[in-house]
């Protein structure tokens, strides 16, 4: 059994995602969201969903975004 890289518990179903060329081992989704997904640049909660990229930032949705002044809000699914 593996042991999962954020809570430590062994477990024989965990899983593995890689990103950016590592790998990451865990027990469950809720662990895996707490150490890799990205933080809302305006409110702090974990961007779950799609959210919205400005520049180098990610919010949670475009009002986090309009609220740290950001402008020029765009989508990544072609028109």
């Amino acid at each position: 059994m593996a042991a999962c890289e954020v809570c430590g518990n062994e477990y024989e179903r965990v899983f593995e995602v890689r990103m950016g060329g590592q790998s990451h081992t865990f027990d469950s989704f809720e662990c895996a969201i707490h150490r890799l997904a990205p933080t809302c640049g305006h409110c702090g909660c974990r961007v779950v969903g799609h959210g919205v990229e400005s520049g180098d930032q990610v919010f949670c949705c475009a009002h986090c975004a309009v609220s740290q002044g950001r402008t020029g809000l765009r989508d990544h699914i072609p028109a």
